[in-house]
């Protein structure tokens, strides 16, 4: 297995970790009178989380683009 693949990989199992961690307060609850959800600024260990995501994302792009082209 090339080393490209093994890093996508890890990138991919970064990402999904750190998605499923941002995904609070979605879903059906707030559909039926649930949290409502009013526009406020990231600050601290969330946006800390919401910028590594950004980075993640963009590096399995790049990662896979090197892929295809190999």
């Amino acid at each position: 297995m090339s080393w490209l693949i093994i890093l996508q990989i890890i990138i991919s199992l970064l990402l999904i970790g750190l998605i499923l961690l941002q995904a609070k307060g979605t879903g059906l609850s707030s559909t039926f009178g649930g949290q409502s959800q009013a526009y406020h600024s990231k600050r601290g260990m969330e946006k800390t989380v919401f910028l590594t995501t950004i980075v993640l994302a963009v590096a399995f792009v790049i990662v896979s683009l090197f892929n295809f082209h190999l």
